[in-house]
C-alpha cells in the first residue's frame, strides 16, 4: 500500500515544504528509522521531514574519513602518491558538493523538492560521498598486506563508519518513490539504525 507523502526540509528549526511523493508502508518504516528524518501522519497525509543538518553531517563525515585515513602515514606511503591524488580529488569534489548543498539549504531558503537544481545538489553530495568511500576502500584493500595490523585496523574502523553513513544516506533517498538520477547509488541494503549512524558519526568526529 502506498501513501501520499509531503516532503519537508528542516534546518535550524525552520520547516520548508519540498514537494510530494508516494511511499510504500515499508519505505515509510525504513525512513522513520533514520536519524536524518522523522515521519508523522495527520489523517490521510503522511509527512516525511528531512533534516538538512543531518545531510551536512553525512558530507562532513566523508571529509573527515579522508583526513583520518590519509593521516595514517604508513598507509598513505604504501598506497602511493597517484592513489592519494585520486582520493584527494574525490575529497575536493565532496567538499564542493557539500558547500553547494549548504548554500542552497541556508537557514532562510525555501525550496521545492522536485526542483532540478535542488535535487542535483543533494544527489551530488551522495555521489561524491560514494566515490570517496569507493576510492578509500580500493586503496586500503590494495595495501592491507603491506601495513601493520594496528594501522589497518584504524583505517578499516574509519572506512566502516563511512560505509554506514553512505548506507544511511542511500536509504534516505531510496525511501522516496520519486526516483532521482543517482544511477548505481541506489541501494537495497537495509538502513542502518539510528544508533549505528550516530556511532559512525562519532567515530568520524562529527557531533550533532
Amino acid at each position: 500500500m502506498t501513501q501520499r507523502v509531503n516532503l519537508v526540509a528542516v534546518d535550524g528549526g525552520r520547516r520548508r515544504f519540498l514537494g510530494r511523493a508516494l511511499m510504500s508502508a515499508a519505505a515509510l518504516a525504513a525512513a522513520a528509522a533514520l536519524p536524518a528524518c522523522t515521519v508523522t501522519k495527520n489523517g490521510e497525509v503522511t509527512t516525511l521531514t528531512l533534516n538538512v543538518a543531518a545531510i551536512k553531517d553525512y558530507g562532513q563525515a566523508g571529509l573527515n574519513a579522508v583526513s583520518t585515513i590519509l593521516s595514517i602515514a604508513a598507509l598513505a606511503s604504501a598506497i602511493g602518491a597517484p592513489t592519494v591524488a585520486i582520493i584527494n580529488a574525490g575529497d575536493t569534489a565532496l567538499g564542493a558538493a557539500l558547500n553547494a548543498f549548504s548554500s542552497a539549504a541556508g537557514s532562510t531558503l525555501t525550496i521545492t523538492y522536485d526542483d532540478t537544481d535542488w535535487k542535483s545538489r543533494v544527489d551530488s553530495v551522495l555521489s561524491a560521498l560514494g566515490t570517496v568511500e569507493k576510492d578509500l576502500s580500493a586503496a586500503i584493500t590494495g595495501v592491507e598486506t603491506k601495513i601493520a595490523s594496528t594501522d589497518l585496523s584504524n583505517a578499516n574502523t574509519a572506512l566502516n563508519a563511512l560505509a554506514t553513513i553512505v548506507s544511511a544516506f542511500k536509504a534516505l533517498l531510496d525511501s522516496v518513490a520519486v526516483r532521482r538520477p543517482v544511477g548505481a547509488m541506489a541501494s537495497a541494503t537495509p538502513a542502518p539504525s539510528q544508533a549505528q549512524v550516530q556511532q559512525a558519526l562519532m567515530v568520524l568526529g562529527v557531533t550533532a
